[in-house]
């Protein structure tokens, strides 16, 4: 892993596009996103209980994180997040780490920086409890990807 963590070029576009906002047009841009939420595959829908509940966010969120192919640090990722959509912010940041790290190889997404939700410039918009949430969710997909591709 090296240690200039960079962003892969989806997730620097995402954050581009939120640095083109005001700060007041930031939390519907978040609300546009979590529209975009990828809808779960079969083996997942109405199976959540298969999936890792992220505890650390206020509403109940799964997510589960499949390497493809053979084990290891250039394998890709595949990422699957279940939100409802009663909980748009949620699902908005869940949609932005599913648009911008998924398909990346297991180094790659290990690589993504940890500041992320503040990149994003949601500091003014979102509770620090919510933006916890929020850095949550990409440490449980980095701790999965870790798992299943033996990186230490």
């Amino acid at each position: 892993m090296t240690e200039n963590h960079a962003v892969p070029a989806a997730l620097a576009e995402i954050i581009d596009d939120f640095a083109g906002v005001p700060d007041p047009e930031k939390l519907e841009l978040l609300l546009e996103f979590s529209d975009e939420l990828p809808a779960l595959p079969e083996r997942y829908d109405g199976h959540e209980t298969e999936m890792e509940q992220v505890v650390e966010c206020q509403t109940p969120l799964f997510l589960a994180v499949e390497l493809e192919g053979e084990p290891g640090p250039q394998a890709p990722v595949r990422l699957f997040i279940a939100a409802p959509p009663e909980a748009p912010t949620t699902r908005g940041f869940a949609s932005v780490l599913t648009q911008g790290l998924d398909g990346l190889s297991a180094l790659e997404v290990l690589d993504v920086p940890e500041d992320i939700p503040g990149r994003l410039g949601l500091a003014k918009a979102l509770t620090p409890l919510r933006l916890r949430g929020m850095s949550a969710m990409l440490g449980r997909i980095k701790r999965n990807v870790r798992e299943q591709a033996g990186i230490a």
